[in-house]
């Protein structure tokens, strides 16, 4: 839910959503007009814009998506994650990644409690997992998505090099604390450029549920790895048909099937087992663990997987 602390800048707009809010869960359409009138006053207020979708969403009251899109016409960055809301009232997923603006002001925003919430309410085991199906020495290891460096905990003590790569300064921060990394850089992963076969290993912990789409990155790990490299990755799991889909959650789950067929197809011989990541509202959530190599010799598939990342 967006805060309704995010001021829209007008004293008398802000006060008609507070008195909106205050109707709610009881009187949704109510809340829905009063919000209406302080958009009449300020039209581009794009927290406004959201918090209208999601209670007519939430409530199943007609103009959702279109309170989303004016959200995503007011802040075409879509910090807020309003296309993602909006995906949710389709009957199938049409985005293949989420906003990249939306990735980092959440990870900016939630960097000083990310640990706190992680281990000690969801009982988060993404790093715990992945560093149970890896032998040392790691060599040259790549974190992507390395957040405050949790993962990076787990390989420090194997690894020759240890480089971590995330889309938020602030996770940055928290992980450069840690002085557990050689290097640190801001990345966005949904748009990485071509890279030389230079890392032994790389990591990616809860980092997918961002990524609707995993070929890209997927061809982009096959470049960036050494003969012999390993990919140890999570995704969450879901059982449909579907490559992924896009949760009510906003994080994307991931198809075993179709997850093993794009390994294949760009080189890697993987070993995919079934775990709990991390639990959500008390209920476990089951993901995939995946311990990927690539072969020697494989200059054909990455090849291929070059032209695939083109795309």
């Amino acid at each position: 839910m967006i805060p309704v602390s995010m001021s829209s800048g007008d004293l008398i707009a802000d006060r008609r959503a507070d008195y909106a809010e205050a109707l709610l869960p009881e009187d949704p359409a109510a809340a829905c007009d009063l919000y209406a009138q302080a958009l009449e006053l300020v039209p581009g207020w794009a927290a406004g814009w959201c918090r209208l979708g999601e209670i007519r969403a939430e409530a199943g009251l007609a103009g959702a998506a279109e309170a989303f899109e004016a959200a995503i016409m007011a802040d075409p960055a879509d910090r807020l994650g309003a296309s993602l809301r909006r995906d949710l009232l389709r009957e199938r997923t049409l985005a293949d990644a989420m906003p990249a603006a939306f990735v980092e002001t959440l990870f900016d925003q939630y960097a000083s409690e990310f640990e706190t919430a992680l281990l000690d309410k969801l009982d988060y085991r993404a790093p715990e997992l992945l560093a149970g199906g890896l032998t040392a020495p790691y060599g040259r290891v790549l974190d992507l998505g390395c957040g405050t460096g949790l993962m990076g905990v787990e390989l420090r003590a194997g690894a020759d090099e240890l480089e971590g790569w995330d889309i938020s300064a602030e996770m940055l921060r928290e992980a450069e604390a840690k002085g557990i990394y050689d290097r640190l850089e801001k990345r966005d992963l949904s748009a990485l450029s071509p890279a030389p076969a230079r890392w032994d290993l790389i990591t990616a912990a809860d980092v997918f549920a961002y990524l609707g789409a995993l070929e890209r990155i997927v061809g982009w790990v096959a470049q960036a790895l050494a003969p012999e490299g390993r990919f140890a990755f999570t995704v969450e799991a879901h059982e449909g048909a579907e490559a992924y889909v896009l949760r009510e959650s906003r994080r994307y789950a991931h198809s075993e099937p179709h997850l093993a067929a794009l390994l294949a197809e760009a080189g890697f011989e993987a070993h995919i087992t079934r775990a709990v990541l991390r639990q959500d509202r008390g209920a476990p959530i089951w993901g995939l663990v995946v311990q990927a190599r690539k072969p020697a010799g494989s200059a054909d598939r990455e090849g291929e997987a070059q032209r695939s990342l083109a795309l």
